[in-house]
């Protein structure tokens, strides 16, 4: 009698969940804008003062972007005020948009994942993930995996595409 074997399960494949390297903390976004008369102008007593008074510890181990949604000339000293005063309680800020800062995230996360087991290996990255930036993490992680893997597949293990293999 034939037994029915389960080739997947059998199979060689090192799965990578694109699901390890994503942001994985809450992200919100400072807006100057809100702190600028008639959104134009910043003055610098009025603004001093939000920046004492603000409860910073709100942003404790959040990923923050600092930004401007107007069109007015913030001086630099602004962002830097802010800066000064959120960095002893977030995660990572950055100046600049949502998708920056997300990017900076997952290529930190991949560049803190000890890839090595993943040396010489048949790799499957898992296709089905809901997060943000999910093109820019496959890119990235991928970009990470060429050097190192002896191939590298994208989806399921029923249902794979061939993205890389090394040539013998």
């Amino acid at each position: 009698m034939n037994q029915i074997k389960n080739r997947i399960k059998e199979s060689v494949l090192e799965s990578f969940e694109i699901s390890s390297v994503m942001p994985s903390h809450e992200i919100i976004g400072i807006d100057i804008k809100e702190q600028l008369w008639e959104e134009l102008v910043l003055k610098e007593k009025q603004y001093r003062e939000w920046i004492k008074t603000h409860p910073w510890k709100e942003y404790q181990d959040k990923g923050v972007f600092i930004h401007c949604s107007s069109d007015a000339i913030v001086p630099s000293w602004a962002y830097l005020l802010i800066l000064r005063s959120i960095l002893p309680y977030c995660s990572e800020c950055i100046l600049g948009s949502k998708k920056e800062l997300l990017r900076k995230i997952i290529k930190n996360k991949i560049q803190e994942t000890d890839l090595s087991k993943y040396n010489d290996k048949r790799i499957l990255l898992k296709g089905c993930s809901d997060g943000v930036e999910n093109d820019y993490a496959f890119f990235e992680i991928t970009k990470a995996l060429i050097p190192i893997s002896r191939s590298i597949m994208f989806g399921e293990a029923c249902s794979n595409v061939p993205i890389f293999k090394k040539k013998r």
